[in-house]
């Protein structure tokens, strides 16, 4: 009997043991705002891109974290992250806007750079896109461009480069590729997976070498965030050292390198 019942207490404590596991993990909520191809808000069903495969690599390398994805938007996220309802902002710059919010940033090791798209035609090459004056542009609200000194302002844009905003870098590359539009900003990463789901436009589209602005992303904390600005780049690195962020990124063009020393 005594064997008889110290088995079934070695169950039970099988059993629980992903419970208890479950239970010691510690949820650090990170926010997800529609940011192709790093975030992609389908109309339908949980949000795709690089951000959840991301998350599910930090969460299957470590039992202590549990990253989850909460909704945001591009202008909700910074009130999100000072209220608490995000621990984490992902593929940020501490120049969007976060001056003056408290926060503690994580060096991700990773870049990506904005570039100029244009209609391919006869006679029209790199020296297009020196000059900005008298195209019409197509951007995507609420971002911030280097040429514009960083304003998202929707008035401002418009007014001021002839701008028309929208919330989708697809329609911004067929307007072009229409001939609605001069010339649209992407990412070069987007402009990759675009390409790829749009193999017929590779002869439409020309891309510039003049860069707007470099992407080298952060992650950003809140001071009293459960998970540490040290032990999230602690994790990060050991993604690195195991050829998991060169696996995620490299496809899209996005550069993985060793974060510079503070």
């Amino acid at each position: 009997m005594p064997q008889t019942v110290s088995l079934l207490l070695m169950l039970a404590a099988m059993w629980l043991l992903p419970s208890v596991r479950a239970a010691e993990e510690i949820e650090v909520k990170v926010g997800a705002a529609h940011f192709p191809p790093y975030t992609v808000r389908p109309e339908q069903g949980a949000d795709t891109g690089l951000l959840p495969q991301l998350v599910e690599a930090l969460n299957n390398n470590q039992q202590r974290y549990r990253f989850i994805l909460v909704p945001t938007s591009i202008p909700r996220r910074f009130g999100d992250f000072q209220q608490g309802r995000t621990d984490m902002a992902i593929f940020e710059n501490p120049e969007w806007g976060w001056q003056q919010i408290p926060h503690v940033s994580v060096d991700m090791g990773l870049e990506d750079a904005e570039v100029f798209v244009t209609h391919r035609q006869s006679g029209r090459d790199q020296n297009y896109f020196t000059d900005l004056k008298g195209k019409r542009l197509a951007l995507y609200s609420g971002y911030h461009y280097a040429f514009a000194d960083f304003n998202p302002d929707p008035r401002y844009l418009a007014d001021t480069y002839n701008a028309t905003l929208t919330y989708s870098h697809d329609s911004n590359l067929l307007m072009v590729q229409r001939g609605r539009a001069d010339i649209a900003l992407v990412t070069r990463s987007y402009f990759s997976d675009f390409l790829v789901r749009n193999p017929q436009s590779a002869e439409q589209l020309l891309a510039s070498d003049r860069v707007d602005q470099v992407y080298h992303h952060y992650a950003l904390l809140r001071p009293d965030a459960p998970i540490s600005g040290a032990e999230f780049a602690r994790l990060l690195q050991s993604l690195r050292d195991k050829g998991a962020l060169l696996k995620i990124f490299q496809p899209y063009r996005i550069s993985v390198s060793t974060p510079k020393a503070d």
